[in-house]
């Protein structure tokens, strides 16, 4: 059976090309490399590499193990990582999933904001497409999804952490005229970038649309608000997008007006049922419900 120091050589050898730099990245000898690979295929009963040239060139079985072996190898990292963090008393990591409109702006803030006074917390964050929150939750890789959307049918609860709206996006310095909100009619008289398909809050939009009867003159579409944000700022037209967005995009030379009538949405934390946030995650989830205080226009 394959020891843990095989499986490190093995996979060391595989992804480096040769002994040599195995040993380099190992920080061990190359007669050591070769003593313990020997070993390795000793007990597995098949060669893993063919010696070409000086070149160490995986076999098929060598193939067929190294996705195993990359596995294991990122779990003992892993665990060297959690270990290192406890020896410094960073014994607590957060995990953090959260929408991409959240995600480049807000969530960060909000997690910078919350290392000032806990230091002692390391989080890991990661951005997730609504399709994905559940599996994502339930599969534990995360303690905690920030999103606009609760799915249905799944053993999760939620907390209302926030508010939005969806607001219209456009070129600084265009568009002067534009009163303090803007109606679905004048915004059906601009050359658009559809934002329908991103999700819920596309979907919201799409209802009010056809609650008035109205069409867009649609000169391209987007799945995300950053990409339709990212062809108003290139010029191809307006788009709608929701508040968080907006407010990282107006760096990038872009405002915002909000609709009339407004399209509101809330914001929320989920986690499974079966794990409800400990002390460290409510508190977080506490900071961030100040942080994403309501900034809803009058």
């Amino acid at each position: 059976m394959m020891r843990l120091r095989h499986i490190e050589v093995f996979h060391a050898v595989y992804s480096a090309g040769s002994v040599s730099a195995a040993a380099r990245a190992l920080h061990v000898s190359q007669p050591s490399v070769t003593k313990v690979l020997q070993h390795a295929e000793q007990v597995l009963g098949f060669p893993l590499f063919e010696r070409i040239k000086g070149k160490m060139v995986p076999t098929a079985d060598a193939h067929a193990l190294f996705d195993d072996a990359a596995a294991i190898q990122s779990g003992v990292h892993l665990m060297q990582r959690r270990a290192h963090n406890l020896r410094r008393g960073r014994g607590t990591t957060l995990r953090l999933s959260t929408l991409p409109s959240l995600g480049l702006g807000a969530i960060p803030r909000a997690v910078a904001h919350f290392l000032e006074r806990h230091a002692e917390v390391r989080f890991e964050l990661h951005t997730i497409h609504t399709d994905d929150i559940a599996r994502n939750l339930l599969e534990g890789e995360s303690d905690i999804v920030i999103s606009y959307h609760r799915p249905r049918g799944a053993a999760l609860q939620s907390v209302r952490v926030g508010r939005g709206e969806m607001v219209l996006l456009y070129r600084a310095g265009e568009l002067s005229d534009l009163p303090e909100r803007v109606s679905l009619e004048r915004l059906a008289e601009l050359p658009f970038v559809s934002t329908v398909d991103s999700g819920p809050q596309g979907q919201m939009l799409l209802a009010a649309l056809e609650q008035q009867e109205l069409q867009l003159d649609e000169l391209a579409a987007a799945r995300t608000f950053f990409v339709a944000a990212a062809l108003v700022e290139a010029g191809v037209g307006v788009t709608v997008v929701d508040s968080y967005t907006a407010g990282t995009a107006v760096a990038q030379g872009l405002e915002s007006r909000p609709l009339d009538p407004p399209i509101a949405f809330d914001v929320y934390a989920l986690y499974p049922e079966s794990r409800p946030p400990g002390a460290l995650a409510a508190a977080f989830l506490e900071h961030l419900i100040a942080s994403l205080a309501p900034t809803l226009h009058p």
